[in-house]
Formats: C-alpha cells, structure tokens, sequence
C-alpha cells in the first residue's frame, strides 16, 4: 500500500503561483510514476502532469504546458506541482496519483492506469 497527501493548495489571486506537494509513505517511491490530476466542479478529473521514476521524464497536458512544473525529489519521498500564471479555469482539487512501473509513456494521461490516491487538496483561483 502507498499513502498519499497534498499539500499547499490556497485561494490565488489570476497570475499568481502555487507549489503543491504529495509526500508518499507505505513503498519505495522511487519504483513509482506520479502524476497530478485535477477535477473542477461538475467536470470529470483530468491530467495535469506526470513525471517518470527518476524524475527525467515529464507530461503535461496542453493547458498548462509552460506554466506548470512537475518535480519529485525521491530523498524526500515527494512530488511538486509548481503553478505559475494561474487562470481562474485552473480552479479544481488537485489529486496525485501513483503507479508503480518502470515506463509510463502516454498511459500515464489516463487516471485509470494509477493504482494510489490521494485526498485532494482544493486551488481557487480568483478573477
């Protein structure tokens, strides 16, 4: 089993930036792929980023290309989602998600290939 927590979620105000956080316990992370999901009001959840295990690899999904940063530090056992230039269409919780493999590629945009949650933790931004 692999528990997940974020953290750093906030009211922003538009262009401002968020570092959320997504510490792991439970398995050896650095076996782990982790992506970011969000989930706005009345929409399904949707892929944001994942990174690979060493953290060399990154995705993004087109509407945060260049404004998001997937990171992970494998010492500390967490992954960061940095958010610069936040639009009030950015509003959502934001949930990590773990899956242990060796290769992601592409199956790493789909929320059902990841095996481990976490809660969520909610990012408003204001207009």
């Amino acid at each position: 089993q692999v528990q997940l927590v974020e953290s750093g979620g906030g009211l922003v105000q538009t262009g401002g930036s968020l570092r959320l956080s997504c510490v792991a316990s439970g398995r050896t992370f650095s076996s782990f792929i982790m992506g970011w999901f969000r989930q706005a009001p009345g929409k399904e959840r949707e892929f944001v980023a994942a990174v690979s295990r060493g953290g060399t690899g990154t995705y993004y999904a087109d509407s945060v290309k260049g404004r998001f940063t997937i990171s992970r530090d494998n010492a500390k056992n967490t992954v960061y989602l940095h958010m610069n230039s936040l639009k009030p269409e950015d509003t959502a919780v934001y949930y990590c998600a773990a899956k242990e493999a060796s290769y992601s590629g592409t199956s790493s945009y789909n929320d059902g290939w990841y095996d481990y949650w976490g809660q969520g933790t909610q990012v408003t931004v204001s207009s």
